[in-house]
């Protein structure tokens, strides 16, 4: 059955305030697996799968993130997969 897939480019300031670490934090809490990591350009770049709901209230915890950051703008692409492609989250670079 297929799986929705969340990619998000998080804009603003979202570097060097543990964005990735709560990022973690609350795709565990969620049950979404995925990875998130830096880009070069200052921007924070998340994929996710898991099901519609999780994903929504993850993308809803992204357009706002932890209280040291300033999100201003998240890019978002909605896809599908057959299956999870990854069972757990991870820290990338």
């Amino acid at each position: 059955m297929p799986q929705p897939s969340l990619h998000a480019v998080v804009h603003g300031r979202v570097q060097g305030v543990g964005f990735r670490f709560y990022t973690l934090e609350e795709a565990e809490k969620l049950g979404v697996g995925g990875w998130v990591r830096n880009r070069d350009d200052g921007t924070v770049e998340v994929y996710a799968d898991g099901e519609s709901s999780q994903l929504e209230s993850f993308l809803t915890w992204l357009e706002r993130g932890p209280r040291s950051a300033t999100v201003t703008r998240v890019d978002t692409h909605w896809d599908t997969t057959e299956e999870p492609v990854f069972p757990h989250f991870t820290i990338r670079g």
